[in-house]
């Protein structure tokens, strides 16, 4: 195989030949989800946050999966070292978003920068974290450096790798390899993982199973599954969730002869108002999960009067939905994605 052995150097300079095309991305990505327009200093660096004494106890995780997994973590963070301040960083606004309910004020969140060194030194001058916790696969190797070189320790939690991923990190040779051999420790899924990972030089390596075995359903999400159960009728409900980009029209085929009363939860909120106009297109009768009133539901006696479809157009409900059904399908393996986890965060 062939290893091109790229050098850091090129490769910051490919990420600052790219800088002048990141606003357009950002713009691109708000025309589905505005809150993209949000907080763009942060994403290169500049921070105005008001920061107390506490030491900080810093963990990234980049999305909606990951920043539920870790709710353990931080609750476990939160009850050994309550005089340390927990900062988390996102990618996305809607793993913000969901930091922000499940943990409120009780830590802080803003995003990571791009790994640019100038972003990067920025970051870490501003918040200066005692140690880094990085969920799953995000290996940014500026920010490796820059911490190794300021000797905070980096710690790679929850980590999986898959053969394609790892196949792609070879081919960038010293790089790569200096990079995960930067990490000071590595807390795997599987024993796979931990062999792909090893691989690439990674040390110190440990395999824990998945973080999120451990996450709780919340307290009152079942009973909210039997309620929604309720309004939703005697026929089967049949739940398709975590849907992906091509699969709702799928799914539509498939169940358009079915006596059932169907949910359909796409993956990805930004995702919601396509979903929505593929059922009108369809001219489908569909109702959204925000929409829905009890006692409305309640006065259609006839099962024939209820939708056919409801939408699940919120997030953080995965529990309540699979609660509600008596049969699901998870989404993401009908088309080539790899399958989403059937784990409900």
């Amino acid at each position: 195989m062939r290893k091109y052995h790229m050098p850091k150097f090129v490769y910051s300079i490919l990420l600052c030949l790219a800088l002048p095309f990141v606003p357009l991305k950002l713009l691109w990505r708000a025309m589905k989800q505005p809150e993209y327009l949000k907080n763009w200093s942060e994403r290169f660096g500049f921070y105005n946050l008001t920061l107390n004494n506490k030491e900080i106890i810093w963990l990234h995780c980049v999305s909606v999966g990951e920043t539920r997994a870790a709710e353990p973590l931080v609750n476990a963070l939160k009850s050994t070292y309550p005089k340390h301040q927990i900062l988390i960083t996102h990618g996305t606004p809607t793993g913000r978003e969901t930091s922000r309910k499940l943990f409120g004020n009780n830590v802080l969140r803003v995003y990571l920068p791009y790994d640019l060194p100038f972003a990067i030194n920025g970051f870490l001058n501003y918040f200066a974290p005692k140690i880094g916790l990085i969920m799953e696969t995000e290996l940014w190797f500026n920010l490796i450096s820059a911490c190794n070189h300021r000797d905070i320790p980096l710690l790679l939690l929850n980590a999986r790798l898959s053969e394609k991923s790892a196949h792609g990190y070879r081919k960038l040779g010293d790089l790569a390899i200096k990079g995960v051999q930067g990490l000071n420790a590595v807390a795997a899924q599987t024993k796979e993982d931990a062999a792909r990972l090893q691989s690439l030089g990674a040390q110190h390596l440990t395999v824990v199973g998945n973080l999120k075995f451990d996450v709780k359903p919340p307290e009152d999400a079942f009973e909210k599954g039997l309620q929604l159960r309720k309004q939703l009728g005697k026929k089967p409900v049949f739940l398709a969730a975590s849907t992906r980009d091509g699969e709702e029209a799928l799914i539509l085929d498939a169940i358009k002869d079915l006596d059932l009363q169907t949910i359909i939860v796409p993956r990805h909120p930004q995702r919601f108002d396509e979903v929505a106009t593929l059922f009108k297109q369809r001219d489908i009768d569909f109702a959204l999960k925000t929409s829905l009133n009890r006692n409305s539901m309640k006065a259609n006696k006839h099962e024939a009067s209820r939708p056919y479809i409801i939408l699940g157009n919120t997030m953080g409900e995965l529990f309540t939905y699979y609660a509600a059904c008596d049969f699901a399908f998870i989404g993401g393996s009908l088309l080539n994605y790899g399958g989403q986890n059937l784990i409900a965060v």
